[in-house]
């Protein structure tokens, strides 16, 4: 008696592709992020999965385990493409940050006030007498405040000026202005002389009132409350006119103006009444 016997087919091989499929995608991400210089990071990281992903993915194409040859491949080379421009962007843009800090550092520097001997940390500023009595011209206003008409110059060439108040009358729906209080107007001026762009977003004014300083409020009404605004090219000024509200019986005003953060505040003492 005989028997047939029948061996049964071989079960088909499974192929492993979903390293190298996952190498092409992580690789595509990682180098598309470098191309954006802040996301060198990103780039780094993604590439260094890629190219690992891809090289074993290639290994496994050897082993017969695998037959997406080209997609690891391609993966490999995608994932080593993103770790270069990863580094090329920390390269930007950590050049990019020393030379914010370096201009910033500059800034504070040129925006000094030229007249170091007034303040012990070396910033007040070097106010120019525009109206110096006559055998003292050419000297510098130090103590007091400035009078109307002077000019602080700053280290960067930056010069303000602050005119003779003149009385005003404040609208129907001011702002500031208390009743019984005399209102006054001054014009200011900044004169940028020097050779960057000077941004007038962080001037600020205030003033006081009396021999007893009392603060005045800024009025604010149709006619005068605008600050500065924008930028004021090298050789441009720009001017506005404000008000402020003092006491009746108050024979002078001291107004301040602060043209940034890195400058000293300058004062003016005008007389009014």
């Amino acid at each position: 008696m005989s028997y047939d016997t029948q061996v049964p087919p071989a079960a088909p091989q499974v192929m492993r592709n979903g390293l190298g499929t996952a190498a092409l995608i992580l690789g595509i991400i990682g180098t598309l992020s470098g191309l954006i210089p802040l996301f060198f990071w990103l780039a780094g990281i993604l590439g260094l999965i890629a190219l690992i992903l891809g090289l074993v993915a290639r290994g496994r194409v050897k082993r017969r385990e695998a037959n997406n040859k080209g997609v690891a491949l391609t993966g490999a080379i995608l994932g080593l493409a993103a770790l270069v421009l990863s580094v090329v962007g920390a390269v930007i843009t950590f050049t990019a940050v020393s030379d914010a800090v370096d201009e910033l550092d500059k800034a504070v520097k040129d925006a000094a006030p030229k007249d170091p001997s007034a303040s012990p940390k070396g910033k007040a500023p070097a106010d120019s007498a525009s109206k110096a009595p006559a055998g003292d011209a050419g000297k510098k206003n130090k103590g007091a405040g400035l009078a109307d008409g002077d000019t602080s110059v700053y280290d960067d060439d930056v010069k303000v000026t602050v005119s003779d108040p003149k009385p005003y009358t404040p609208g129907e729906y001011a702002v500031g202005h208390t009743k019984g209080n005399t209102a006054y107007q001054v014009t200011v001026v900044i004169e940028n002389g020097g050779k960057e762009k000077f941004d007038t977003a962080l001037v600020s004014l205030s003033a006081t009132a009396g021999t007893d300083g009392v603060a005045s409020e800024q009025i604010f009404d149709d006619k005068v409350g605008a600050g500065f605004e924008g930028t004021i090219m090298p050789g441009k000024k720009a001017t506005i006119t404000v008000a402020f509200d003092a006491p009746k019986a108050a024979k002078n005003l001291t107004v301040e103006v602060n043209p940034g953060f890195t400058y000293d505040a300058s004062q003016w003492e005008l007389k009014i009444g």
